[in-house]
């Protein structure tokens, strides 16, 4: 038995798919009971936990061979990060209780780097699952390409995609997150016997000016990748509804200095950028 948490995001919904296409059984653990009848049709057992409720996650655990961790997005953590370190918590009593063999953690490019960020929230979680006694693969992936769906207005409408990472010129590395659904897959099938770090990115690596290029080719019209100045990023997230966008702000900076990148020599996935914003756009393949 295969337990999932973040099943209802992009890459938790396409690894259950996955091993369940490959026979294998899947446990969904979900936040919102209300969205259990789509994976018990697929054949899924159910289990509801918050992430920071440890008792409900050790019954979600319990029995599993493996389990695949994807904690809860936050891009406007407060300061210290106490959110994370709550899911933590929670999440380090219920492995230790439930014990499963394996856990996959997905965590990001970056997450060893020490100067604090919005990534810090990943180094964090990889501090806390490396002191257990469990075998845990930490899968650190590259930017995902489908973060291009925030631009997808922007480049349909007006011919720009404003631009946070700079130069516009400069390749970074990005993956689809069926890439990732599918060596999470992969990784979840193994019995490692400690922990180990599996990093992975696309086929290529893509700059802004590479991706407005995709958008025009797909739209069939001039497309092009506008820098936002680094003086108005904390201004323009506070005018979105972000109280602390420091950390964003410096997770940015860390893409663009270099500091930011993969600590030894990552995987390859096969999806191409263009695959994706297809998607996006809901054209056919």
């Amino acid at each position: 038995m295969f337990a999932i948490t973040g099943v209802t995001g992009k890459v938790g919904g396409k690894l259950a798919k996955a091993l369940l296409s490959a026979g294998q059984p899947v446990r969904a653990v979900l936040r919102d009971e209300n969205k259990a009848p789509d994976w018990t049709s697929r054949g899924c057992e159910i289990a509801v936990a918050e992430m920071d409720d440890a008792a409900a996650l050790g019954r979600a655990f319990a029995g599993a061979e493996a389990v695949f961790v994807l904690l809860p997005s936050n891009f406007d953590p407060a300061p210290g990060f106490p959110e994370v370190r709550r899911y933590l918590s929670a999440l380090t009593a219920a492995l230790v209780e439930a014990a499963p063999t394996h856990v996959v953690f997905l965590s990001t490019i970056g997450a060893q780097a020490t100067q604090e960020n919005l990534l810090t929230q990943l180094h964090l979680a990889e501090e806390a699952l490396s002191a257990l006694p469990i075998p845990v693969t930490f899968l650190r992936a590259a930017w995902f390409m489908e973060n291009a769906a925030f631009d997808v207005d922007s480049a349909r409408q007006l011919g720009v995609i404003p631009s946070f990472l700079q130069p516009s010129d400069k390749p970074v590395p990005m993956v689809a997150t069926a890439d990732i659904a599918q060596l999470a897959a992969r990784l979840m099938r193994d019995a490692p016997d400690a922990h180990r770090v599996v990093e992975l990115e696309g086929p290529r690596r893509v700059s802004p000016d590479d991706l407005a290029a995709a958008f025009a080719r797909l739209l069939q019209k001039d497309v092009v990748a506008n820098p936002v100045p680094r003086a108005a990023w904390e201004a323009m997230f506070r005018a979105q509804g972000m109280r602390h966008p420091q950390p964003r702000c410096r997770m940015l900076d860390g893409f663009n200095q270099g500091w930011i990148a993969f600590e030894h020599t990552p995987q390859h996935g096969d999806t191409p950028l263009e695959t994706v914003l297809r998607e996006l756009l809901g054209l056919a393949a």
